[in-house]
């Protein structure tokens, strides 16, 4: 089973399986994103021109989240999807607060967990 996950500050927002078929509607909309992407993505102060697919990627994972916090369903299909069909190894797009500016990242390496709450017991309520 192959699941790509949006987390949110720790927490599974969306999952997406990737052993589900697309239609071949949805497939020539991700095509489409691909080369209206190719045209130039908007980054900082201006826009990149023939961007990479990691810097499509990253582009689509800001997206992503932004669909994520304003609950649009047809983005966040539409992202999610381009993700997990372009990047078969990613595991998880992670997004942080810190500072007030929200981190983005692309995760590879690591399947989601659940965090798990961790309950200290005092050393004299220890059975022995």
């Amino acid at each position: 089973m192959s699941i790509l996950v949006a987390v949110v500050n720790g927490d599974s927002e969306i999952e997406y399986d990737r052993s589900k078929p697309l239609a071949d509607q949805q497939l020539s909309y991700l095509e489409k994103m691909d080369e209206k992407m190719d045209l130039g993505i908007p980054s900082g102060q201006g826009n990149i021109f023939a961007p990479t697919q990691e810097q499509k990627a990253q582009f689509v994972a800001d997206q992503l989240m932004m669909a994520i916090k304003t609950e649009d369903e047809q983005l966040i299909s539409a992202s999610m999807a381009y993700l997990a069909t372009r990047l078969p190894e990613l595991k998880q797009v992670t997004s942080k607060e810190k500072d007030g500016q929200q981190q983005i990242t692309l995760v590879y390496d690591r399947e989601y967990t659940p965090p798990q709450e961790i309950k200290f017991v005092k050393p004299e309520h220890l059975n022995s």
